[in-house]
């Protein structure tokens, strides 16, 4: 079995399952918290970019049962992997996956929520596991092709959400707002109260207007917080 045919481990979640496939990020914390967070419950029209296993896709699906959702990736090994666990969900019917190249997809009709939990990595040495790295790297996707491909695709009411290690995080914003956008939503991460914030979701809008700050621990001395409970109970399974 060579690098790219390694399989991603699967998970199971309340209202559907994920099997990882050879997708080359499996289900992380970071995406669950985003697919929770985003603001998506009134959005008619959902693009999911770099949608690896289907996460996010699905984790909108299950809290909006009126949207239309297109998924794009730019690996192959990865939309095989979302086409199968959205066949295997009860909103296929609502749900597009596509092989696509996002900073060249012609798009009729604009989104009014786009969701994406990029690659961060900008330097440093890459994985071996080509499916991987294409996730973790900006190499195939800078942040700047990517928030001017959220430009062109997203409606002038509609928000954008990421979600990004902090340093990166940071910076993204700063590209976001010179680019035109405005923050409009941030929620800082914490692992425990005794480290620092180690992920922000980010929630971008082309009008301009207040940023509304929140923040999640998500475990003390007693387990999982009451905040991170809240946000993801409709989720995982022990919740």
């Amino acid at each position: 079995m060579n690098n790219d045919q390694r399989q991603t481990k699967g998970f199971k979640f309340k209202q559907f399952a994920i099997e990882g496939g050879q997708c080359g990020m499996p289900v992380s914390t970071d995406g669950v918290l985003l697919g929770a967070w985003a603001d998506i419950e009134h959005a008619q029209r959902i693009l999911d970019i770099g949608t690896g296993t289907g996460l996010l896709t699905l984790m909108c699906a299950q809290r909006n049962h009126n949207a239309t959702i297109d998924a794009v990736d730019i690996e192959s090994s990865a939309v095989m992997t979302a086409q199968l666990n959205v066949a295997n969900s009860d909103w296929s019917e609502r749900i597009m996956v596509a092989h696509a190249d996002i900073t060249k997809m012609d798009c009729e009709e604009p989104f009014d929520a786009i969701i994406c939990n990029p690659p961060y990595f900008n330097s440093g040495e890459q994985t071996k596991l080509q499916s991987r790295a294409t996730a973790r790297h900006t190499d195939t996707l800078s942040h700047q092709d990517l928030l001017k491909c959220c430009q062109s695709l997203l409606l002038p009411h509609g928000k954008a959400s990421f979600v990004l290690p902090v340093v990166e995080g940071e910076h993204f914003i700063q590209l976001a707002e010179q680019a035109g956008f405005s923050l409009s939503r941030l929620c800082k991460v914490q692992p425990t109260p005794t480290k620092p914030d180690n992920r922000l979701l980010i929630e971008l809008s082309l009008i301009a207007g207040e940023c509304k700050n929140q923040h999640v621990i998500i475990r003390d001395k007693l387990g999982y917080t009451e905040a991170f409970i809240a946000l993801t109970k409709d989720f995982y399974l022990k919740m």
